[in-house]
C-alpha cells in the first residue's frame, strides 16, 4: 500500500483546519441575528433619550465590531496551531537534512524566522479589519458634515481650474483643456457663458476683484482678459442629498463619464474675443491671476518666468526670473502686493511688490518634488502642495522650516483655503478631497462612492464662503466640477 507523503499530510491538515474555520464562521453568523434581537431587546427596556435611528445605527456597528474581533479570534487560533505544527515539522526536519542535525541557533532562526512571517499576517488582518470598523464611523460624520449639492456637466475634456466671482452675480467660473471656459449657474448647475478665444487648452481662470471680468491662461501661450454679462436662471429646487449614500469605491471606465452634452453648453452665450491678450511668453501659460485692485496682473509659464502686466495697456511691467523648471502655478496676496510662484524645481518663491521701485524675492525649499501649488492666507502664512504627497504651512517671517507638515497618501493638486476659517482643501490624484486645518489635522474627506464625487483626478478645489448653497468646488479630469455644501461649524465641532 503506498504511504502518504508529508506533504500530502500537511495539505490535508491545513484543508481540514480551513474547513473547520469555514464552519466557526458560519455557526457565528447564524447567531449573529439572534444577538442583535436581544441587544434591540435589552435596550427597547432602557430609558434613553436616542432616536431609534441612531440607537439601531449603534447597534449595527456594534455588533459589526463584535463579528470582526469574533472572527479575529478564530483566526489567531488557526495561526496559532499553524506555528505550532511548523515548530514541529521544523524540529523533526532538523535533525534528519542531509543526515546532519541543525544547530539549536540555525533551529531557533529558521523557526522564529517563520513565525514572525505568520505573526506579520495576523498584525495586518488586524489592522485591515478594524480600520474598516473605524472608517465606518467616519463615514457616517463626513456624510452629515460633506454633502454633494449640484454637478456641473457640459466641457468635452478634463477640467483643469475652477473660480467663482467675487462681485454680483455670484457665479462659477471653469477652465477646461476643450479649449473653453465656462460660466455656471450655481443653483441651478446651467452653463451661461462659453469662451471661445483660446487656440489651446484653458489652464486657468480667475474674476476680477471688482468687475465682471475675467483672466484665462492657456496653452496657446497666451493670458486672455475678457468681459461678460450673465443674467442667473430662476433656481430649481435641489435634490435631496441625503438619499445619496454608500461608500464602496469603485473603478470606472471612459464609457462611464459623464457626456460632454449631459447639461448642454451650445445654446450659451459665446464670447470668441478677448478684451486684452498678454502676450509675451514662449511657452504654455498656466495660470494667471489679479494683483490687489486689479490694474494688474501676474502670469506664470512652463517656459520658467513668471510676468506682471498692466491690465490697462497690456506692457510687461516685470519679468521674475529665477525658477530652474517650468512653473506650476501662481497667487497673489488678498490684500498685499505679494506674487507665489511654484515650479518643478521643488520650490517656490516670494515676490515682494510692495515698494514701487524694487521688488525683492525669496525662495521657499523644503519639497521633495514638484511643487503643484502654493497659495496664501489671509494672514503671514503661505501654504504649499506637491507631488511629494506633503501640504507645507509656512511662515512668511520665518522662511527656513514649515510650521507644520501634512502627510498623504497622494499627490496633491492645486489646493485652496477657506480664509475666514482658515481650512486647506486638498485636491488628490487619486480622486479624494480632504480637508485640513491649518495646524495639520485633518478635519473631513469629501464623499466619493459610486454615486458620487469625481471618478478621475481631482485637478484644483476653490471655496466659496458667501454664497448660502455651496461653499467649496471641485473639479477634475472626469470633465465636471462639483459644488460640495460643507457644514464649517458642525466640522470645526467635530475637530
Amino acid at each position: 500500500m503506498p504511504t502518504e507523503s508529508g506533504s500530502c499530510a500537511t495539505a490535508r491538515q491545513a484543508k481540514q483546519k480551513r474547513k473547520s474555520h469555514s464552519l466557526s464562521i458560519r455557526r457565528t453568523n447564524s447567531s449573529e441575528q439572534e444577538r442583535t434581537g436581544l441587544q434591540r431587546d435589552m435596550l427597547e427596556g432602557q430609558d434613553t433619550k436616542l432616536p431609534s435611528s441612531v440607537r439601531n445605527t449603534l447597534l449595527e456597528l456594534f455588533g459589526q465590531i463584535e463579528r470582526e474581533f469574533e472572527n479575529l479570534y478564530i483566526e489567531n487560533l488557526e495561526l496559532r496551531r499553524e506555528i505550532d505544527t511548523l515548530n514541529e515539522r521544523l524540529a523533526v526536519e532538523g535533525q534528519t537534512i542531509d543526515g546532519a542535525e541543525l544547530s539549536k541557533g540555525q533551529l531557533k532562526a529558521k523557526a522564529s524566522h517563520s513565525t514572525s512571517q505568520l505573526s506579520q499576517k495576523l498584525k495586518t488582518t488586524y489592522k485591515a479589519s478594524t480600520s474598516k470598523i473605524v472608517s465606518s464611523f467616519k463615514t457616517t460624520t463626513s456624510r452629515a458634515i460633506c454633502q454633494l449639492v449640484k454637478e456641473y456637466v457640459g466641457h468635452r475634456d478634463g477640467i483643469w481650474d475652477v473660480s467663482v466671482t467675487k462681485t454680483q452675480p455670484v457665479v462659477l467660473g471653469t477652465a477646461s483643456a476643450d479649449h473653453t471656459a465656462l460660466l455656471w449657474s450655481i443653483e441651478t448647475g446651467k452653463s451661461l457663458v462659453k469662451y471661445v478665444g483660446h487656440v489651446g487648452s484653458v489652464n486657468s481662470i480667475k474674476f476680477h476683484p471688482t468687475e465682471q471680468v475675467a483672466l484665462t491662461a492657456s496653452g496657446d501661450q497666451t493670458a486672455h482678459i475678457w468681459r461678460y454679462m450673465v443674467q442667473l436662471p430662476m433656481p430649481q429646487p435641489a435634490a435631496d442629498c441625503n438619499q445619496m449614500s454608500g461608500e464602496d469605491e469603485i473603478e470606472f471606465s471612459d464609457k462611464d463619464e459623464p457626456d460632454g452634452d449631459g447639461d448642454g453648453s451650445s445654446d450659451c452665450p459665446t464670447i470668441r474675443a478677448p478684451l486684452t491678450s498678454l502676450k509675451s511668453h514662449q511657452g504654455v501659460v498656466i495660470a494667471a491671476d489679479w494683483l490687489v485692485g486689479g490694474k494688474q496682473a501676474v502670469t506664470a509659464s512652463w517656459d520658467r518666468t513668471a510676468n506682471l502686466y498692466d491690465v490697462e495697456t497690456s506692457e510687461l511691467v516685470h519679468s521674475l526670473t529665477g525658477h530652474d523648471q517650468e512653473l506650476t502655478h501662481c497667487c497673489t496676496h488678498p490684500t498685499q502686493r505679494l506674487v507665489v510662484t511654484s515650479s518643478r524645481d521643488t520650490t517656490f518663491r516670494l515676490w515682494d511688490f510692495r515698494d514701487p521701485s524694487i521688488h525683492s524675492v525669496n525662495v521657499f525649499q523644503g519639497h521633495t518634488d514638484t511643487v503643484t501649488s502654493a497659495v496664501f492666507t489671509v494672514g503671514d502664512n503661505v501654504v504649499s502642495g506637491s507631488d511629494d504627497r506633503t501640504v507645507k504651512v509656512w511662515d512668511l517671517k520665518n522662511m527656513r522650516s514649515p510650521i507644520a507638515t501634512i502627510r498623504t497618501d497622494s499627490a496633491v493638486n492645486r489646493i485652496n483655503v477657506c480664509v475666514g476659517q482658515r481650512i486647506i482643501a486638498l485636491p488628490h490624484d487619486n480622486r479624494q478631497v480632504r480637508l485640513f486645518d491649518m495646524s495639520g489635522v485633518r478635519l473631513a474627506r469629501l464623499p466619493r462612492s459610486n454615486r458620487q464625487g469625481h471618478r478621475r483626478m481631482v485637478c484644483c478645489s476653490a471655496w466659496s464662503e458667501d454664497h448660502p448653497i455651496c461653499n467649496l468646488f471641485t473639479c477634475g479630469f472626469d470633465r465636471q466640477a462639483i459644488g460640495w455644501n460643507i457644514n464649517i461649524p458642525a466640522l470645526l465641532q467635530e475637530k
